[in-house]
């Protein structure tokens, strides 16, 4: 199956993290592909893939880095695709790689998300969302999985109200 968003990860370190989101790609039926690059360590590795990710007809690129994190905004400055950046946790608690992620120059996009999973999985949903504005089959998941969604929230509602209710 041709992955339709590519993650590129900074360092395998990231993985974890990315886990979630990558899984729920999958289970939205999104081929995803995903690549260990450092925009500093190995970078002309990072423009290969980036070549990769275009020919092979990759809708979005999300890019996991953390501490100085440059990877999302190198890869934005070589191609036209959307890039959404995840910051990663860092020995700053990942504000550094936020705020070096989200700080972007007027004229190459990135756009940034929370910092580790919560990220990674809003980014994974935002790229779906993306999809899926061409994709009917693919925005009755999305809808599928919104109301999956609501309806946990609302058990949970119930079940501590119940839980209120007898003590």
């Amino acid at each position: 199956m041709t992955p339709r968003v590519a993650f590129l990860l900074g360092s395998d370190s990231d993985f974890p993290a990315l886990e979630k989101g990558i899984a729920l790609l999958r289970r939205l039926g999104i081929a995803a592909r995903v690549e260990v690059s450092s925009a500093h360590r190995t970078p002309e590795r990072t423009l290969e893939l980036i070549r990769e990710f275009e020919r092979e007809g990759v809708g979005a690129i999300i890019a996991a880095a953390g501490g100085a994190a440059h990877l999302a905004g190198v890869v934005a400055g070589h191609t036209l695709l959307p890039v959404l950046g995840v910051p990663m946790a860092s020995p700053l608690s990942g504000l550094d790689s936020l705020l070096a992620m989200v700080q972007m120059p007027a004229g190459v996009p990135v756009a940034v998300f929370g910092i580790g999973e919560s990220g990674a999985i809003n980014a994974s949903l935002f790229a779906a969302a993306m999809l899926a504005a061409g994709d009917s089959a693919l925005r009755e998941r999305l809808q599928a999985y919104r109301a999956e969604q609501r309806e946990g929230v609302l058990a949970k509602g119930r079940r501590l109200k119940e839980k209120l209710e007898q003590g």
